[in-house]
């Protein structure tokens, strides 16, 4: 295995040093380190992270290969600068079986980029009718422990109390799609002044609001842990400071998209900017920005959601909700937090590595730890354009935006996959 001797970097923002990667770890850590057998990385001006690692991604295999696979999302998120992205179960077939969910997971490793950990399915087929194989999920060679109905929301109560009791035999999680359908039949947007003047039918914010209020509850009583998905508005955050006031098992993420762009980006009729849940107002950003900052939003999540061509680019009513992520998030991190290096390590490392058990990542950079970290450039500034997106979709809402931050390295366990702000393989 090459090591590599990274000189001059500032570990989390402190004082440059040197750290030396070999055999998978980092090995060392101080200044003037000498290792005449190692690759010489210039860290001069860049920031060291913990790799990065995504709770909610959408990789399409099996079954929508034309808009991702296991591959290139895989590749987009070494860019990124992630180590690890959990892969939710919406693909078709559904990964509601271990078999599924085995597939995913030996792509990943086949493809070598990112440790890929698939999310099962709470419902058989994602139809909110019965449980689907939770403990063989588990038990799998994936070893599942995260699961979700994602893109539609475990609606029925009964069915949900269920899941969350079923999931404490193995210390599982139910990841909620926060969306009470019969509050959002015909949304197409976030129901507001904006909705209104463009004559598009609204999402209201209490379809969020009030399936986070009941399941924060069936939570607390059978003592079961919840994670809520793509959090949006101000009113899903005072639920959630209130349970997290009184001890409940709960987590919650916020995507980069739901911190930066509101809804006023729908008067383009652009549907690159439908999204579900929908963009929501700048009262709403500001409500997640500090609960972000505060913790009552544990950690920020992708969303990350490729779509085809012909699923984005045609009317509005009928495109795909969605957008893409892992290549742009960290910099709209440094753009809404600034670069406040230990609270971005928190949020989008070490948080979303204890919720989902991941306990090679999240580490920061120190003699001992598995070399799972990232390389940044915080003085650059990057435009985004979609052609050179890894992705094998381009649906991106910051197209041509110009964004802080520049990933130039990303190692998983020590090996490069990314060098000079490219993927090695």
């Amino acid at each position: 295995m090459t090591a590599y001797l990274i000189t001059n970097v500032s570990v989390l923002g402190a004082a440059p040093t040197d750290l030396l990667i070999r055999d998978g770890v980092v090995a060392e850590a101080g200044t003037g380190l000498a290792a005449p057998d190692a690759v010489v990385v210039n860290g001069t001006g860049l920031v060291a992270l913990p790799g990065l690692v995504d709770l909610h991604t959408h990789l399409r295999e099996p079954g929508r290969e034309d808009a991702e696979t296991v591959e290139t999302g895989s590749r987009a998120a070494a860019l990124g600068g992630y180590t690890a992205v959990c892969a939710m179960a919406n693909t078709s077939p559904v990964a509601d079986t271990a078999g599924v969910v085995e597939q995913v997971w030996r792509l990943g490793r086949e493809a070598g980029l990112v440790d890929v950990q698939p999310i099962g399915a709470v419902t058989v087929g994602l139809a909110g009718e019965r449980l689907a194989e939770l403990g063989a999920m588990a038990d799998s060679a994936a070893r599942v422990r995260i699961f979700s109905d994602d893109g539609h929301c475990v609606a029925d109560p009964r069915l949900m109390r269920r899941a969350l009791e079923y999931v404490k035999a193995f210390d599982g999680i139910v990841a909620q799609h926060a969306e009470e359908p019969r509050l959002t039949e015909g949304a197409q947007m976030h129901e507001g002044e904006v909705a209104t003047r463009l004559g598009l039918t609204g999402w209201p914010a209490v379809a969020e609001e009030a399936i986070i209020a009941r399941d924060v509850l069936l939570a607390e009583h059978v003592g079961s842990r919840l994670h809520v998905c793509h959090v949006s508005t101000a009113g899903s955050v005072g639920v959630l400071r209130q349970a997290k006031a009184r001890g409940v098992q709960v987590t919650a993420e916020v995507t980069p998209h739901h911190l930066l762009l509101t809804d006023e980006k729908a008067a383009t009729y652009d549907p690159v900017y439908k999204v579900n849940p929908p963009l929501r107002t700048a009262a709403d950003i500001a409500a997640l920005r500090t609960a972000l900052a505060e913790g009552i939003i544990d950690i920020v999540a992708t969303d990350h959601a490729p779509h085809a061509v012909e699923d984005k680019e045609c009317e509005w009513a009928y495109a795909r909700p969605g957008m893409l992520g892992l290549e742009t998030a960290l910099s709209i991190a440094l753009d809404v937090l600034g670069p406040q290096w230990d609270l971005i390590a928190e949020r989008m490392s070490r948080a979303p590595a204890r919720i989902a058990g991941l306990a090679e990542h999240g580490h920061d950079p120190a003699p001992g730890a598995p070399a799972n970290l990232t390389l940044v450039d915080p003085a650059a500034r990057r435009t985004v354009e979609p052609i050179e997106l890894a992705s094998r979709s381009r649906n991106t809402p910051y197209a041509r935006m110009t964004l802080p931050g520049r990933i130039v390295a990303t190692f998983l366990r020590g090996v490069a996959t990314v060098l000079d702000g490219k993927a090695v393989k």
